[in-house]
């Protein structure tokens, strides 16, 4: 095949391996979870201030590599393939007076994301699928990649354990509007609904109220479960995190259904 030897045993370095960049991904990590509507320019500004001075292309590159953009209230899609077919969004239905999502029944709507996951030397990457209206995280899965084959496994996981939803919210990054994972939906006859992700979403601001963002139940999870989970214990491995996250979903999940259950009773 007239490949050279160093063709063959090339493997793509890792950008960001050494302790120094992973650390960089952690700050950044921590940075945006708390403001998730910063961009680059804002989060470089904090880095500098927490003693990180790093340049504006490696911060950008660092984003990127996590999968995350600041949240703007205005249209701006999220890492998405120019190529892959784009499906409208679907919950305007859904919106009360105020703008927000209100989803009525459990199996409604399903919505999905990705998030970074730090560990002590290393990172990897969560994907869950949450019902909007229970708030229950009905399947994850922890990973090493970002890439299609993390997103079809968490989706089919919650299909073969739930009925399955009228519509699957996601944004539009490529995993989502991926062939693998749109064949999944469309075999199981589920409405596809895709948001430009960050549309109107300066709701995680405490000054922002009444304001939506499209994916906000997700986006909110992730926030409570790194700082009540992911943060305080630190995780080491990646076994270590899937044990204690696993841990952590349980009891989310049956706190959530409680929780639920009074709210519907009182």
């Amino acid at each position: 095949m007239k490949i050279s030897k160093t063709a063959w045993y090339y493997r793509h370095a890792d950008p960001f391996s050494s302790d120094e960049d992973i650390r960089l991904l952690d700050m950044i990590d921590r940075i945006y979870t708390k403001h998730p509507y910063y961009g680059h320019r804002r989060i470089r500004k904090v880095l500098g201030r927490l003693g990180c001075p790093v340049g504006r292309k490696r911060v950008i590159s660092a984003m990127k590599h996590m999968g995350i953009k600041a949240l703007y209230p205005k249209p701006k899609t999220s890492i998405a393939s120019k190529e892959h077919l784009k499906y409208p969004y679907l919950l305007e239905a859904y919106k009360n007076s105020d703008g927000q999502v209100s989803v009525g029944q459990p199996n409604e709507v399903w919505s999905t994301d990705i998030t970074y996951i730090r560990l002590e030397k290393g990172y990897a990457y969560l994907a869950a699928v949450i019902d909007w209206y229970s708030k229950r995280i009905l399947a994850w899965k922890l990973s090493t990649t970002m890439d299609v084959s993390l997103t079809t496994s968490v989706l089919k996981e919650a299909l073969a354990h739930h009925p399955k939803p009228k519509i699957f919210n996601t944004d539009q990054g490529s995993q989502y509007t991926a062939k693998e994972h749109i064949d999944i939906l469309v075999q199981h006859g589920i409405s596809i609904s895709m948001h430009p992700k960050g549309i109107s979403s300066l709701s995680l601001r405490a000054d922002a109220k009444g304001r939506n963002i499209d994916n906000i139940v997700i986006e909110r999870f992730w926030r409570t479960l790194k700082y009540e989970d992911v943060y305080p214990k630190s995780y080491t491995t990646l076994k270590e995190a899937k044990k204690g996250i696993g841990e952590y979903m349980q009891t989310y999940n049956t706190q959530t259904a409680f929780g639920h259950w009074l709210s519907n009773s009182g």
